[in-house]
């Protein structure tokens, strides 16, 4: 097992303090921008985003001319982080009360059919209450019923707010996303959009480029939260492989002392290889003895194999009648006589959690220690939502740990070639999951002499970093795109990783120019050729600052053992010397001016292979390296024209040219270049001379 990302955080307390109003610091965020009618706030799971909506609702509603708040949540669970709330024992003016009736997703009103809750909204919006909670699908399909009835107007001065925005999209067929549109289109509701990934599993966009720019858009960064917290000190992400079934491999990767949500994969997927609630009978089996079930939880009782104890296990796959009662029973938080939440026997009420579809967007279990998912998940977004459940804050939890335990290749061509592409995507998360747990870096151009500090953290936790070279954004738009999109930019460029961008003869600048340059070109429209650069530079180097930190930690380390100095054996992903990633970064730019050469002469996507590489045996690294090849994508004129600077070098250091025959991949590849270049050349001069 090796963990491609370790992140470790300073325990700082920040995020959880509250001010005079019982705000968190995000929370005050918000509550900040609350006279923006349009407002998408991007947090991490746990950052108290539905608190935050409330306080910026009831402003709305007393301050602010709005009738009604309408809050929608992709499933029925996520509700109950709506419920009623006391807010003004800790210093706001008013409590949030949702009136039980209209809260459609409490247990009950869930049970309702589709027509009867579409009723119950058109109830409430006759009704002089404000406050609903609805899923997405209640919300649309009562839109549709009240805009025929009585119009669109019917909306005006209501606030709509959307959870986990990014089941939103800007594709046509999104009916969420039109109905979105239509009332950013009409301009008479407010409306709040909330998620922890702003960026989908496909390649359509969450928002239309000139829908977004209407938005007041707020982001508490996954590095904020988690360096504010109390107890929480360090997340790994890791990839386990196995070799036939992956049940063979539960007893290696689920530590039954941990406190762990075990996602299996999803049907139809080749993970997948028996009935569901079958492979959910075999993980238990592989954990303990089955006993009994919990008359009032419904948690399978399951008694441990080493030492006999009683290990509760929620089981959400099995979709019978009695799951209703596990769900009510996980979310059920145990309190004390003072009702507050009795830590010690909140955090004994379940020890395991099994799970195909749920448990994944705002459930929220603060105990969860284990992340583990069985299968790869090409949706970054899933990766992320998954990540976020071990996330939490919690009394004795000091590590998260996420484990995808993912298949070998087989020996076959073709097993091999899908292995290589899953292998892939999974990397692709771990390099998007090292981005999102970074602090919020701001590049910019640094000249000569100047006397500033080439790394600087300002008082808000960003750091400012000083490349020599840097093309900086040379409109408002450019600038706004590398301070607020940068996040869904480098999930576009974690989606694009494939052979185009690993193989041993790519060149660094093919994917850092070319392949960047492509997702910045296809993201927005009518950039100018200074715009793109300026974006893809920023991009660029936010992809490769820890990279070339780790290059040059590794670097110390081998220089230290030449030496033969005492050095610590982490692993160069886990942070040398006992750092974390950031103070990696520090010390690299403290040691060594950085310029946009030497960050374009970093291919980040080969280096997440070459971490992931480390958990392979030697055999099967040559399988996946050969089908790599096999699966050699033709020469482009783009390719080519990227190449050329450095086939130009080449030619100067070596004073010959590119052998086609060389034993080096990237100098076969350049010689490929070369040839294509010479014969589209003959091409031109052939098409010129028959004019």
């Amino acid at each position: 097992m090796v963990d491609l990302v370790k992140v470790a955080y300073g325990r700082t307390g920040t995020s959880k303090t509250t001010n005079a109003m019982g705000m968190r610091p995000m929370q005050a965020r918000v509550y900040e921008a609350r006279g923006a009618q349009f407002i998408l706030l991007k947090a991490p799971p746990a950052a108290g985003k539905s608190r935050a909506l409330m306080f910026l609702g009831l402003d709305k509603l007393e301050n602010q001319g709005v009738r009604k708040v309408i809050v929608a949540v992709p499933e029925t669970s996520i509700g109950a982080s709506f419920r009623s709330t006391d807010l003004t024992s800790h210093g706001f003016f008013r409590d949030w009360h949702v009136e039980p009736r209209w809260n459609l997703c409490v247990s009950g009103a869930e049970e309702g059919s589709k027509s009867q809750k579409v009723k119950a909204f058109q109830e409430f919006m006759a009704s002089d209450d404000e406050v609903i909670v609805c899923t997405h699908a209640t919300f649309r399909f009562a839109y549709d019923a009240i805009e025929a009835a009585t119009g669109a107007e019917a909306f005006d001065d209501c606030l709509i707010a959307i959870d986990e925005f990014h089941h939103v999209s800007a594709g046509d067929d999104n009916r969420l996303g039109e109905i979105l549109r239509r009332l950013l289109v009409r301009e008479k509701a407010h409306v709040v959009a909330m998620t922890g990934s702003y960026f989908r599993g496909d390649s359509i966009p969450v928002l239309r480029p000139e829908d977004e720019a209407k938005f007041r858009s707020i982001t508490y960064s996954y590095y904020e939260q988690l360096d504010g917290y109390e107890h929480l000190k360090s997340l790994g992400i890791s990839y386990s492989f196995y070799r036939g079934k992956y049940i063979s491999a539960i007893p290696d990767v689920l530590d039954s002392d941990l406190k762990t949500i075990v996602h299996i994969p999803h049907r139809g997927s080749a993970e997948a290889y028996g009935e569901k609630n079958d492979e959910v009978g075999r993980i238990i089996d592989a954990i303990g003895e089955h006993v009994g079930r919990d008359e009032e939880t419904g948690f399978d009782l399951v008694r441990r194999k080493s030492d006999g104890r009683i290990l509760k296990v929620a089981d959400l796959v099995n979709d019978n009648e009695e799951r209703g009662g596990v769900k009510a029973a996980l979310t059920r938080e145990i309190t004390g006589p003072d009702g507050r939440r009795d830590d010690a026997a909140d955090r004994d009420k379940v020890d395991i959690i099994i799970a195909l579809g749920m448990a994944k967007e705002g459930f929220d279990w603060p105990w969860c220690e284990h992340a583990l998912t069985i299968g790869y998940r090409s949706s970054l977004t899933e990766i992320v939502q998954i990540i976020g459940r071990a996330t939490r804050d919690a009394t004795g939890k000091a590590h998260a740990q996420f484990t995808n335990l993912i298949a070998e290749p087989g020996v076959e061509t073709t097993v091999v070639a899908d292995a290589v592409n899953d292998m892939l995507k999974a990397i692709s998360g771990a390099l998007l999951m090292e981005q999102v747990l970074q602090p919020n870096f701001r590049f910019y151009r640094r000249e000569d002499g100047d006397i500033r500090e080439p790394i600087e953290v300002d008082d808000t936790g960003t750091v400012h970093i000083g490349i020599k070279g840097l093309m900086e954004p040379p409109t408002d738009r450019s600038k706004a795109i590398c301070e607020n999109d940068m996040q869904d930019l480098m999930a576009k460029a974690c989606q694009a990783m494939d052979r185009r961008t690993v193989g041993d003869d790519i060149a660094p600048e093919v994917a850092t120019q070319m392949v960047l340059t492509d997702i910045i070109e296809k993201s927005y429209e009518n950039l100018s050729a200074d715009e793109t650069e300026a974006i893809r530079q920023d991009l660029a180097a936010r992809m490769n600052i820890a990279n070339l930190a780790r290059r040059e930690a590794e670097r110390e380390q081998e220089q230290a053992k030449a030496g033969g100095e005492d050095t610590e054996e982490d692993e160069i992903e886990s942070a040398p010397d006992g750092m974390n990633l950031i103070n990696l970064v520090k010390k690299f730019i403290n040691v060594r001016e950085l310029d946009i050469d030497l960050i374009d002469g970093i291919n980040p996507f080969r280096e997440g292979f070459d971490v992931a590489s480390k958990a392979l045996d030697t055999p099967l690294l040559k399988q996946i390296q050969s089908a790599m090849v096999a699966q050699r994508i033709q020469m482009t004129e783009d390719e080519a024209r990227t190449l050329w600077p450095r086939i130009k070098r080449f030619r100067e250091a070596e004073g010959r040219e590119p052998n086609p025959h060389a034993a080096d991949p990237l100098e076969k590849r350049m010689a490929e270049a070369l040839a294509y270049i010479r014969s589209k050349k003959a091409e031109r001069l052939r098409s010129a001379a028959a004019e």
